[in-house]
């Protein structure tokens, strides 16, 4: 099985390393090949060691739920809606679920949003629970593993914890029943009850038509140092402040609002993507959860991404070079950000941007846009 999972991870990466015919974000630029098994994995094709079986569930579990709400295709947990589209049309699906190699379960489960648009996980577990109790009344290969060749996409703010507030995740944990399926997720972090051993960190969903619309000239200067847009502090959910971001977040704004290095604002332009492609650097700091869809943006876009959050578990971590193309700092040194950012050497910077402009490093960040599922 170890064999197998590692040919799945291959699976996975594909699913973003397809080419987007339809989202052009190969920049004439110069790159650089992403070196060692890291590129490898990167070029790696599945089809034709690989077999997925794509259980056909009620449209109560899927489609029926995104009829009812199509915001959900392009908000941030929509890797559950891509990944089940991806695999109909895959090279590596089959029919027949005898010769499969894994099995998938398409349940959307953060498809259920309020009036501004954030996922309430509360129906989540329930939903999660029918879908594997029919599976295991209706076929036969769930009850034979206990679901160790089954995967699920859950990408919630904790996985498969279901619930957006930290506290609240770990004392729920991981659903029982998904104990031995292999879990594809966003959320990411070392030591952490929410993230199981096995499990495979993906990106958050980024809309590629939408980035592909604010694309700017290519050898435009990037005449901003460093720069981030989002909350600094959550008065509604933390009104004594030090919870939200464990404070590192507080710590930018309340050390830097005054650097003329930084351009930080809680305001979200209508140019953040240009900016962002006008920035040298990046800021992804944690928020209530470790990862947030900044990460991807700055790939994307060749902003070096500055990522601040402890203990995170960033996305493909065993193909993508994350210390080479980024910075990683401390929460704890956040005051000395300054300093840091204005030490690293030119050439190194240079590095970073060549490796950043790897079609194959901005593609493992998108999902493919294949055709409406039938």
């Amino acid at each position: 099985m170890k064999i197998w999972r590692w040919v799945f991870v291959g699976l996975v990466c594909s699913a973003f390393l397809l080419r987007i015919d339809a989202v052009e974000l190969r920049r004439r630029q110069p790159t650089e090949r992403i070196s060692g098994s890291a590129g490898d994995v990167l070029e790696d094709d599945p089809v034709g060691r690989l077999k997925v079986f794509v259980y056909e569930l009620p449209s109560k579990y899927n489609k029926k739920i995104l009829q009812k709400d199509p915001r959900c295709l392009t908000h941030m947990f929509a890797a559950e809606i891509f990944m089940h589209r991806f695999l109909l049309s895959s090279p590596v699906r089959t029919l027949n679920p005898e010769e499969a190699d894994w099995f998938y379960t398409p349940v959307y489960t953060t498809c259920d949003l309020t009036p501004n648009g954030l996922p309430l996980p509360f129906k989540s577990p329930r939903m999660m629970r029918s879908a594997i109790q029919l599976i295991s009344s209706n076929w036969p290969y769930w009850n034979r593993t206990d679901g160790a060749d089954h995967f699920f996409v859950v990408p919630h703010d904790f996985g498969a914890c279901f619930h957006y507030q930290e506290e609240k995740a770990i004392e729920r944990g991981i659903l029982p029943m998904l104990q031995r399926a292999t879990l594809v997720q966003t959320f990411g972090q070392r030591n952490h009850v929410c993230l199981k051993e096995g499990s495979i960190t993906i990106p958050p969903y980024a809309p590629p038509q939408k980035m592909q619309a604010h694309l700017i000239p290519e050898k435009t200067p990037r005449s901003i140092f460093v720069y981030f847009r989002g909350l600094f502090y959550d008065v509604g959910n933390d009104p004594e402040g030090g919870y939200y971001a464990r404070g590192a977040r507080a710590a930018v704004w309340e050390n830097f609002k005054d650097n003329p290095l930084f351009d930080i604002s809680t305001e979200h332009p209508t140019t953040y993507y240009e900016d962002m492609q006008r920035a040298v650097f990046c800021l992804c700091p944690l928020g209530w959860a470790p990862w947030s869809p900044r990460l991807v943006e700055a790939v994307i876009f060749g902003c070096i991404p500055v990522i601040i959050a402890d203990d995170i578990v960033l996305p493909f971590a065993d193909a993508i070079p994350w210390e080479d193309i980024g910075v990683f700092v401390d929460e704890k040194d956040v005051p000395n950000l300054d300093t840091i950012l204005t030490s690293i050497p030119p050439e190194v910077i240079l590095r970073k941007q060549r490796l950043l402009a790897n079609p194959s490093m901005k593609q493992a960040m998108l999902f493919p846009q294949p055709v409406q599922v039938r």
